[in-house]
């Protein structure tokens, strides 16, 4: 659950880049809290997952996806983002898949015949960063709006176990130094 929770902060960080790119955004999520974020942050459309996500992206987008990234990190997360693309497209695996969902069974015969191409990721390199710093300093990227919570190094033992609580993922948690 950890993961995931940290990995939703990943997946927003990828709407509110990719919109600041110029790219359409449609963000998949099942908390309401980070689809009305991913809105903010300049996605197009968003969808509750549920369903069969994949299809509805499809049909929103004529065709497909020409890019997909699952934060996430599960099994129905990345077949759903791989079947959500058109054909050529580009799929990314950020989300690290753990223990039973270390092994998707992937729709290989849909990447041949769609030619598809599958990425693993994590992190940006560091040559890209100078472009990135631009964009937060113009104020294009916005970071500061992932934040969710200021806290002491003394109370930092107890935000990290707490990370794992269903509770948990109101926002990136920022530890202040004295």
């Amino acid at each position: 659950m950890g993961v995931g929770l940290r990995m939703r902060w990943v997946g927003l960080s990828a709407v509110m880049i990719a919109s600041a790119m110029g790219a359409r955004v449609i963000a998949v999520d099942r908390s309401p809290a980070a689809l009305e974020l991913a809105s903010e942050f300049g996605a197009e459309c968003v969808l509750e997952a549920e369903g069969d996500t994949s299809r509805r992206v499809v049909e929103l987008t004529d065709g497909g996806a020409h890019v997909s990234l699952d934060a996430v990190g599960s099994t129905d997360t990345s077949i759903a983002s791989v079947r959500s693309l058109r054909p050529r497209g580009r799929h990314i695996q950020v989300g690290l898949l753990l223990g039973a969902d270390s092994t998707p069974p992937l729709p290989m015969g849909e990447v041949i015949a769609k030619e598809l191409e599958i990425y693993g990721s994590h992190g940006m390199p560091a040559h890209d960063y100078p472009g990135m710093l631009e964009l937060v300093a113009s104020g294009t990227l916005r970071p500061d709006r992932l934040v969710g919570e200021r806290i002491e190094l003394s109370e930092a033992a107890e935000a990290l176990a707490d990370m794992s609580a269903p509770s948990a993922g109101h926002g990136v948690t920022v530890i202040e130094m004295p």
